[in-house]
């Protein structure tokens, strides 16, 4: 059984919505999931797991959120290379160049992107769920 980490921070709720999809979409494939706010995870516990994925909303100039994901995120990323890593995230504003920024990130540490990222505008509707829950399912190796 693979073991899966989601790892998210959330303002307004939406992209703990999709974190909540993508950790489901795993659990359906019979991953071992946990879902958990950025500021509850440390980037050590990362290495029980086979698969993270990382949720983030876009934030100022299209960015990924300053104050806890972007460090959090910047420290694991040294650990992440041969990993299978997603990414997924909402938005208001902007075309997505967040998450492009942020792919290019992942796969220039190293790391296995297992899908293109899900992004949502505003709040994540059926169709984004849906692609949440796919994610997962690939992270969990199906």
């Amino acid at each position: 059984m693979s073991k899966v980490i989601v790892i998210y921070w959330s303002g307004s709720g939406n992209t703990a919505k999709m974190a909540e999809a993508v950790a489901g979409g795993a659990k359906e494939k019979g991953a071992e999931v946990i879902c958990k706010n950025v500021s509850e995870a440390s980037v050590d516990e990362l290495a029980g797991y086979d698969a993270v994925a990382f949720g983030s909303p876009a934030m100022g100039a299209e960015v990924i959120e300053e104050g806890e994901m972007e460090p959090f995120f910047s420290s694991a990323l040294p650990k992440l290379s041969g990993r299978k890593v997603a990414l997924f995230g909402s938005y208001d504003w902007g075309d997505g160049e967040w998450l492009r920024t942020w792919t290019d990130r992942v796969k220039g540490g190293g790391a296995v992107m297992v899908a293109e990222g899900v992004k949502a505008h505003l709040e994540p509707d059926d169709d984004a769920l849906a692609a949440c829950a796919a994610l997962g399912a690939k992270l969990a190796g199906a």
